[in-house]
């Protein structure tokens, strides 16, 4: 009896997939993946007016050599070293609102101007999540055990090339390079309207 009702659900199971691979040679997938997204379409919530001149962006890109272990215990056991590969922006601005009176001096003539400019700002860096990523991994044994059961976070990775890049941005010629790229806008401008200007 039991050998009967085997054979029974073999040739069933056998004559499933023989129905399946002609629909699929047929062009007809009954078991085809589908996608659907309903999605709200996105709510633009504000508008916020700015008065800042976005005058030069730098790209960075810093490789971390980052190794956390525990003392006494060997690397292969415990601990891991990461090598993770991050890339991102730096923008500078000049921020034109703290402009008064007294930076923005015209000739009687109208024909000449002055202008005081502030000094260009760093923006926090902006990383670009697509271009970072784990280069290689390291592991011991409890460390390789504990993410195979939960995957670890990159968020230590991200904080520290930001202040990487924050750190080189400072050190770099992006601030200068605003300035001038703020002062040919202006200038410019000013010439459109036949006023030659000067910066103090």
């Amino acid at each position: 009896m039991i050998k009967r009702l085997a054979m029974a659900l073999i040739g069933v199971l056998v004559l499933g997939l023989a129905g399946f691979g002609a629909a699929s040679f047929a062009g007809y997938m009954p078991f085809q993946t589908r996608h659907v997204d309903r999605s709200q379409p996105a709510l633009l919530k504000s508008i916020k007016d700015i008065s800042q001149y976005h005058a030069a962006v730098g790209n960075f890109e810093v490789v971390l050599d980052v190794e956390d272990g525990v003392s006494g215990i060997p690397a292969m056991i415990a601990g891991r070293r990461t090598l993770f590969v991050a890339a991102g922006t730096v923008n500078t601005y000049v921020d034109l609102s703290g402009l008064v009176d007294k930076d923005l001096t015209l000739s009687s003539d109208g024909k000449s101007a002055t202008v005081r400019l502030p000094e260009p700002q760093l923006d926090k860096p902006n990383l670009d999540h697509d271009r970072s990523y784990v280069f290689s991994q390291d592991r011991g044994v409890i460390d390789a055990i504990a993410d195979a059961i939960e995957p670890p976070q990159q968020a230590q990775y991200f904080k520290l090339a930001e202040t990487k890049m924050t750190s080189a941005a400072e050190e770099s010629d992006l601030r200068k390079q605003a300035g001038e790229n703020t002062r040919a806008m202006l200038a410019g401008m000013f010439s459109s309207l036949g006023i030659e200007v000067t910066f103090l």
